[in-house]
């Protein structure tokens, strides 16, 4: 049942930002589809435009790592973007004072798969950018670096979101069996 409570200004600060994330997602997801075929279509006139003299991408150029990491992209800010949605949801129930749903449980479950998802997708994204810096390294001489390895934060969060969604599962479930005693 839910209760009415005063309106929470962190509650509404996680509204405002779950809601700005999930703008920003769709800015990014747009830009990098728009970002693909330009690259494979138009880039001549990209390197036109920025004054290079062969007009074309530098010989070697791995152009397929750089449309492989986009189109990654796209995948994991499509993912963050669904994340930030059920958040979003998460954070009405609480307003509302009814947190203990079964809706939340499948919403935080969901929330962790989509993470683990951007964990994986980040993998093939670090192999491919690693090429991209081999590439820089050697046509400029300098020294560019790709973090590659696992992210231990975004695991434990996932961890951490799959146990919260079991606890979510428990506690409606709990609640349900008072409600069906009262």
């Amino acid at each position: 049942m839910p209760i009415n409570r005063p309106k929470d200004p962190l509650l509404l600060a996680g509204k405002v930002l779950t809601f700005f994330m999930q703008g920003a997602m769709a800015i990014a997801a747009v830009a990098l589809a728009i970002a693909i075929p330009a690259v494979l279509l138009f880039s001549t006139d990209f390197a036109i435009s920025a004054g290079m003299e062969d007009a074309s991408f530098p010989e070697g150029f791995p152009i397929p790592a750089l449309v492989g990491v986009m189109a990654i992209g796209i995948a994991i800010v499509a993912a963050l973007f669904v994340f930030f949605g059920k958040l979003r949801n998460i954070i009405g129930t609480v307003g509302e004072g009814d947190p203990f749903v079964p809706a939340n449980a499948d919403r935080l479950n969901a929330m962790a798969w989509l993470l683990l998802a951007t964990q994986v997708l980040l993998l093939p994204a670090a192999g491919l950018g690693m090429l991209l810096v081999e590439w820089a390294d050697e046509a400029e001489g300098a020294e560019f670096s790709v973090d590659g390895g696992l992210d231990l934060s975004g695991i434990l969060m996932v961890v951490v979101l799959f146990i919260l969604a079991r606890v979510f599962r428990q506690g409606a479930a709990m609640r349900e069996d008072l409600e069906g005693t009262v």
